[in-house]
């Protein structure tokens, strides 16, 4: 089975119509649903790709494609963005609709979940509007069953006029008879009488003076009727995709624009004005809805959804829904930290015993000093510091994270964070891509396309910084555990983890003040409202979430953390071992930046131990300790409590841990992120931005805390 995954953008016409000319023997599938409702596993059931899957709406920002087949035919799907509607009010909206509408796929199926059918008719009625072969997926049924509703499939295929098919994705077999369903409405003759939505009288008898001609114009290119509504809605979006399907020319067509015309006015004359007008379509939509659901539907029981009620009373209450999330956040920091030293100690000697096995090839073959130092002790080592540093805490973080998602947890976060990003004239969609950032801030970066406003994924992007990931948990750990918890016991992980769920607050309200500060300054705006769907509380697949997170999530970081790694250990190793006047670069960098440093509470091997971290922030721990040391390559020590000897030799206090924690949370981010940032954004001047905002607060806060210690204590 080949496949394939592609980006495709607003412009559905072009992505649908090339799909179309380089698959000519297969036929093209647009899959669609609401977010969250199975979509995107219904498609990886077909198709065999692993695509990420998540229990939060947004997933789908771009249309994935993929091939299956059955015995009869070959399908091309196309996993077009969730979207509520077909009344297009977002980027993922657009996509959605120009893809049904324009890029003439052989059929439609409209992924359904059926613990919420009612809603999910919706769009199921919106397509039927549009597309001739429209074939119904109501997912999710054993979660109908668990909570005691039932559907009848037969009747509600009746009713519409259009296959319906239950499923439950997650089991593949189920999605068999799915594909059956598919064969025979694609090559399927006669097609049924398809449901009709009425809509109040005027709006029809406006509809039947626009048809005739609409009918005449476009011929069987588009459903008639459906064009006709939208030409009395006059949406500006969909009438540019019309213009760029047709021809500019087509709408401006004198006998079109006389019936348009004469369609208005009639409305005019009833009154019926283009509010009243939206108001009506949207009603007749909801009423249609709701009758086929009361037909068609039967709740067994008043408290179907009770335990998700009582959860949300906890999880999303004003009075314990923060305590929870920052229980939850300093549970699993804890677990991760707990969970990743024996791991990434065994990594690290295997590791180095290959560098040992390096260093006998190279003394073997009578290589170069130089050249056994810049390849081994440079490069390889500091690879291998970032990846066993690195890898334990994020297969034990990734995992944890994707349960919570899968959980259905996350969107919860989203909805207490909403009115907070909302006071900052932000979009509530950034607590999810600030989550994203816990894990790796180039992900959170990429996951702000699920933000519609341009200024506000700006404000996402430039601000995504601030809280901490993976790479810079190392340093905040190792630090917390050598000057303040100490030998604190078996209780000294639990501090710890305490403690960096205090210092995250601290990045996440510093995100908040950064956010409005944007948002009144550069950027400035008004929040946009968004649908945030809370999914149901679902069993997390754990065996798929753990090898998914894997493979999706912790590789991937990894493989570009090393690829930037490894350069940066040449240049780490060069500057440790070229001498000037008897002193490394290093130290003469070091020296330079010093005073400037002093004014932040460092030092100047601190200050260019940050710089040259710049590629991974894994690194900086160990480019301090081989300056103090005066060693030309990274060493490691063998206690935290030797690394304390060393730092306190070297002139640290308490004060100085403090400051370095805070510049480790706020300065500029990783290469990877900022070449993730100028990919998002196309700017040089967005990218230089978002390295010197949290660069510059960063310096503030360490200068204001110094300032003011040195002044109390």
């Amino acid at each position: 089975m080949g496949l394939t995954n592609s980006s495709i953008g607003t412009n559905a016409i072009d992505s649908g119509l090339e799909i179309k000319k380089r698959c000519q023997c297969d036929k093209v599938v647009a899959l669609a649903g609401n977010p969250n409702v199975g979509k995107s596993t219904v498609f990886n059931g077909l198709t065999g790709m692993n695509q990420h899957t998540g229990n939060w709406p947004g997933k789908t920002v771009t249309n994935a494609q993929g091939y299956c087949q059955t015995k009869n035919q070959s399908y091309v799907m196309v996993d077009i963005p969730g979207t509520y509607s077909l009344m297009a009010h977002s980027a993922e909206e657009e996509v959605a609709r120009n893809f049904i509408c324009f890029a003439d796929p052989d059929a439609v199926i409209v992924v359904c979940d059926a613990t919420c059918l009612e809603r999910n008719l919706n769009l199921v009625l919106q397509t039927m509007e549009i597309s001739k072969n429209v074939v119904v997926c109501i997912n999710l049924m054993d979660e109908a069953k668990r909570k005691n509703i039932s559907i009848d499939i037969e009747r509600l295929s009746q009713i519409l006029g259009v296959p319906v098919v239950s499923t439950v994705a997650r089991k593949k077999k189920s999605l068999d008879s799915l594909l059956r369903t598919l064969d025979r409405t694609v090559f399927e003759k006669e097609k049924k009488d398809i449901y009709k939505i009425t809509y109040c009288d005027d709006i029809e008898k406006a509809i039947s003076i626009i048809e005739p001609t609409v009918k005449q114009l476009f011929g069987n290119k588009l459903n008639c009727r459906w064009l006709s509504l939208k030409l009395l809605d006059r949406d500006p979006s969909l009438i540019k995709e019309i213009n760029a399907y047709f021809g500019e020319g087509l709408l401006h067509n004198k006998q079109l624009i006389k019936a348009v015309d004469k369609a208005k006015k009639y409305l005019n004359e009833n009154n019926v004005t283009a509010d009243i007008l939206n108001d009506s379509i949207v009603s007749s939509i909801v009423k249609a809805c709701e009758e086929i659901a009361a037909k068609t539907i039967c709740y067994q029981s008043e408290k179907y959804n009770s335990f998700d009620r009582r959860m949300d009373k906890i999880l999303t209450s004003r009075a314990t829904g923060y305590p929870v999330m920052i229980i939850l956040i300093a549970l699993i920091f804890w677990i991760t930290i707990i969970g990743a030293n024996y791991p990434s100690e065994v990594l690290s000697n295997i590791l180095f015993y290959f560098q040992d096995r390096l260093t006998d090839f190279f003394n073997y073959i009578n290589a170069p000093q130089w050249l056994h130092g810049a390849v081994v002790l440079g490069i390889y080592r500091v690879l291998a510091w970032v990846v066993s540093v690195m890898l334990p805490p994020m297969a034990i973080f990734f995992p944890l994270f994707t349960l919570l998602e899968d959980a259905g947890y996350l969107p919860r976060i989203a909805y207490n964070l909403d009115k907070t990003f909302k006071k900052c004239c932000a979009c509530g969609k950034q607590s999810l891509t600030m989550c994203m950032g816990f894990g790796c801030n180039a992900a959170g970066v990429v996951g702000c396309r699920i933000i519609d406003s341009p200024r506000e994924r700006l404000l996402a992007i430039l601000t995504n910084n601030f809280v901490p990931c993976n790479g810079r948990f190392p340093t905040l750990i190792t630090l917390i555990t050598m000057f303040f918890v100490g030998s604190a016991g078996g209780l000294s992980t639990l501090i710890s983890a305490s403690l960096l769920t205090c210092i995250i607050v601290f990045g996440i309200l510093v995100t908040f003040m950064a956010t409005k500060l944007l948002s009144k300054t550069l950027l400035k705006g008004t929040p946009s409202s968004f649908t945030l769907e809370l999914p149901p509380y679902r069993k997390p697949q754990v065996g798929k979430v753990i090898v998914r997170s894997i493979f999706d999530r912790t590789l991937f970081v990894l493989g570009r953390a090393a690829s930037v790694a490894a350069p940066a250990g040449l240049i780490i190793w060069l500057m440790a071992n070229v001498h000037v006047n008897d002193i490394s670069l290093l130290s003469h960098c070091a020296n330079f930046l010093d005073p400037f440093a002093k004014l932040m509470g460092l030092d100047g091997v601190i200050l260019i131990a940050f710089i040259l971290g710049f590629p991974a922030n894994e690194i900086v721990l160990p480019i301090i300790i081989m300056a103090y040391t005066a060693q030309g390559t990274l060493v490691e020590m063998e206690s935290v409590m030797q690394m304390k000897e060393l730092f306190v030799a070297n002139g640290w206090t308490w004060m100085t841990a403090v400051s370095v924690m805070l510049f480790s949370l706020m300065h500029w981010p990783c290469s990877t992120t900022v070449l993730t940032i100028k990919k998002e954004t196309g700017s040089i001047k967005w990218t230089l931005l978002s390295a010197a905002l949290p660069t510059v607060i960063g310096i503030v806060c360490c200068m204001l805390f110094n300032f003011i210690v040195r002044i109390f204590v």
